[in-house]
């Protein structure tokens, strides 16, 4: 079972591949350096504390 400073660190790793990859994406579609920014910033807030929840509740389930 996974403890909370290991799903802490997986949130944390995860949130900077994925924050990347949509900073990388608003760019490219927007072409606005600000803008990316700011999407990207929204993104870190609200999936950050929606992968942890997640990522808790998975570990609540047994699989057999």
């Amino acid at each position: 079972m996974a403890t909370i400073n290991r799903s802490l660190a997986k949130t944390i790793s995860w949130r900077i591949i994925a924050t990347l990859d949509t900073f990388i994406i608003s760019l490219f579609i927007t072409k606005e350096l600000k803008i990316a920014g700011i999407i990207a910033a929204l993104e870190v807030l609200t999936k950050t504390f929606l992968y942890f929840f997640h990522e808790r509740m998975w570990n609540k389930i047994k699989l057999k």
